[in-house]
């Protein structure tokens, strides 16, 4: 291995183990999971630090908003990171590129190591009161109908969620497409300024190192360097990040969601452009609550629900990665 994985916490692997775990690691942005440990990046290097699962207490996604994050005004929205706890109450925050990229890591490693937890302390309690608060709640006396149909709900969403991947796809697809339309077209051409920027910075260090000049000068421009050319890259189009690639992407995974609705069995709650396991949740909520009687008036207060979620409203973790994985799909198609 050209950089080997150093270790964070106290236990270690063995070297002939640490390198085919590496090796062998599925890939999320910066970081790993692998069979034995996850990876975790430097600031400048991927997957530069490993950790056995023994060691880890809780990995969470952590969200930082730039200004203008939820508006489409900013350059950069949602700042999105990796928070490991491990050891004796010792944190490894990772900064990611694509929020898409965590929520792929999380599921991951929720299926390979489920005792590990996924959310922080205060949010774990939190979420208990939460809960707590909900079953104190009296609760309707629902319909006849209206059981039949929750229970087709909890049906048609397990039946989307036993699709290997298919939930991940669908909200990644649709997400990037949003942010590919509502990006300006005249960023690509702010972020070549910032791109050339990195590229005097780098070449002026160099320069300075060759001519010996002071340490702290070649090293502070080549950092800018860096820090010029991750946030450039974020923005200029490359093969896969591109409105015609997003375009296709999004028709081959919406193509997959009306094959799968189409072999369902039985008519499917939703179309095949809101087939998604969370709609399906938060229909089955709407349904519990006594706010509907019928599959069409439960997926139209979902719609008034995630139109009343927007830049005003503070909403909990959990609630956020709920509209941020579906809001996209039902925005692309106009809440049609």
């Amino acid at each position: 291995m050209l950089f080997k994985p150093l270790p964070l916490g106290y236990a270690k692997l063995d070297p002939q183990t640490l390198e085919q775990d590496k090796k062998g690691c599925r890939k999320y942005g910066p970081c790993g999971v692998g069979e034995k440990a996850l990876y975790l990046n430097s600031f400048y290097i991927d997957r530069r630090y490993y950790l056995p699962y023994a060691s880890i207490r809780r990995a969470y996604k952590r969200i930082a908003m730039s200004k203008g994050g939820f508006t489409g005004k900013g350059m950069f929205a949602t700042m999105p990171y990796l928070v490991v706890e491990y050891d004796d109450g010792r944190e490894k925050q990772c900064n990611f590129k694509f929020e898409q990229n965590v929520d792929a890591l999380l599921a991951d490693l929720a299926q390979r190591q489920p005792q590990i937890k996924q959310l922080s302390a205060k949010a774990e309690q939190k979420r208990a009161e939460q809960a707590a608060a909900e079953a104190a709640k009296p609760k309707p006396v629902l319909t006849e109908e209206a059981r039949q149909l929750a229970g087709q709900l909890e049906n048609a969403r397990i039946y989307l969620e036993n699709q290997p991947g298919f939930a991940q796809r669908m909200s990644s697809a649709a997400k990037a497409k949003r942010m590919g339309d509502r990006t300006n077209p005249h960023y690509k051409w702010v972020a070549l300024a910032v791109m050339l920027a990195g590229l005097v910075a780098l070449i002026w260090g160099i320069f300075s190192f060759i001519k010996g000049e002071q340490t702290g000068m070649y090293l502070m421009l080549i950092g800018l360097a860096a820090i010029f050319f991750f946030s450039s890259a974020q923005v200029l189009p490359t093969a896969k990040n591109n409105k015609k690639a997003l375009a296709r992407q999004l028709e081959e995974v919406q193509a997959q969601a009306a094959r799968l609705v189409e072999e369902y069995g039985s008519p499917f709650p939703v179309p095949a452009r809101y087939a998604h396991p969370l709609v399906l949740a938060r229909m089955k909520r709407v349904v519990e609550e006594g706010r509907a009687q019928t599959a069409a008036e439960a997926l139209e207060e979902v719609k008034k629900d995630l139109k009343a979620l927007n830049a005003d409203v503070q909403v909990d973790q959990w609630e956020y990665d709920e509209v941020v994985a579906i809001k996209p799909m039902f925005l692309l198609a106009d809440y049609e």
